[in-house]
């Protein structure tokens, strides 16, 4: 691949234009926003010239119900070879491409499994989606060397592509991203008027649980809005689960023993479904959770500690997958959880032991509040 414009210049859409320029492609900007599109410009993501002929490949990074009206406009203008978009919903964008009467072969739907909580290109990076999922659909007819371009795309920007139908794909990300969302949306609402002593006395736990509800309502709403019928199926799930929940709870407190055991039982039933469910989410992003353990770590709050104990992993020859760090300012030390090979796990508590390195149990380090 040798060029490509990128349509949107956001946290999604500079990060691909970082990523493609890093790799040596002519990244061709374009923006109808432009403060943003001098921002990604002056990153260093491309430039906001028009090509003199098509590129090679043309990547939409606008909301998802925009991607036809402006899959439309590019192939109008003769913009690219090949397009695509990335879009966290597939069904609909290919919908309103069909109704606009664009030309659908040459479109491969996209979706990078990787963001963040910031928006907009001061929080693009060019490693955004190293070693993440990529999902494609391509639909019939779909042309072969559109889908071969794409493919060298994701490639170039250090992602991992997965071929999916879009149905397929927009279910999936109901269960295991949209409604995610909208629940810690729904914990983080509870906060907004809430007491301020009341919120003062909170841990890891609430920081973890609403982080991700920090994102950009706009965007979310459309996100939502493209697939509301597969996020309401799984968002209904958990209104059963809830209603059991709460009836256990309120149980727990009546005079009958019979019904206090079965809702004490019930409870115990729910939070060990939960446990199952967080055993199957990949510890590194796109790897099978059985591959990768956790280590945690008690670490002083000392200059230097962090690199030492990096580099008391390193000795033993084990790649650290992910890191997470727990730490508050008024505290002696922190929690940094390693993530590694789960073959290498006690061969690293070992080794920490030997220099000195308090490791954890990882069932304790989960249950903070």
């Amino acid at each position: 691949m040798r060029s490509a414009a990128v349509v949107g210049t956001g946290l999604i859409g500079t990060s691909v234009a970082l990523a493609l320029s890093r790799r040596g492609v002519a990244v061709f900007l374009d923006d109808a926003d432009t403060t943003a599109a001098r921002t990604a410009e002056a990153l260093g993501a491309g430039s906001l010239a028009a090509p003199e002929q098509p590129v090679d490949v043309a990547v939409l990074a606008v909301p998802p119900a925009r991607v036809g009206t402006v899959l439309k406009s590019c192939q109008e203008r003769g913009l690219a070879h090949a397009y695509t978009d990335v879009a966290s919903v597939k069904a609909r964008p290919y919908r309103d491409v069909l109704r606009a009467a664009c030309d659908p072969a040459r479109y491969v739907g996209g979706h990078p499994l990787a963001g963040g909580e910031r928006s907009g290109p001061l929080a693009a990076r060019a490693d955004l989606f190293e070693g993440r999922l990529w999902v494609l659909t391509p639909v019939e007819p779909a042309d072969r060397a559109a889908l071969n371009q794409v493919l060298e795309l994701v490639a170039l920007c250090g992602a991992t592509p997965v071929i999916m139908d879009a149905a397929a794909h927009d279910r999936a990300v109901a269960l295991t991203s949209h409604a995610p969302h909208l629940m810690s949306s729904l914990t983080a609402a509870r906060l907004a008027e809430a007491d301020g002593e009341d919120i003062r006395v909170s841990g890891q736990g609430l920081r973890d649980v609403t982080r991700i509800a920090a994102g950009e309502p706009g965007l979310w709403g459309d996100i939502l809005e493209a697939n509301a019928e597969a996020v309401a199926d799984v968002l209904e799930a958990c209104a059963d689960d809830l209603r059991r929940t709460v009836a256990a709870l309120r149980a727990l407190h009546g005079a009958d023993g019979g019904a206090r055991r079965q809702a004490a039982a019930d409870l115990q039933e729910i939070l060990r479904r939960g446990r199952r469910g967080a055993g199957r989410v990949p510890s590194k992003h796109g790897a099978r959770p059985a591959e990768f353990a956790t280590v945690p770590v008690a670490v002083p709050d000392q200059p230097g500690a962090l690199a030492r104990l990096f580099a008391a992993v390193s000795e033993a020859g084990v790649n650290i997958e992910d890191v997470s760090i727990e730490h508050a300012v008024d505290q002696p030390t922190g929690l940094v959880e390693l993530v590694v090979e789960r073959s290498s796990t006690e061969e690293v508590r070992r080794l920490l032991d030997a220099r000195g390195w308090t490791a954890r149990d990882r069932t304790p380090a989960a249950s903070r509040g």
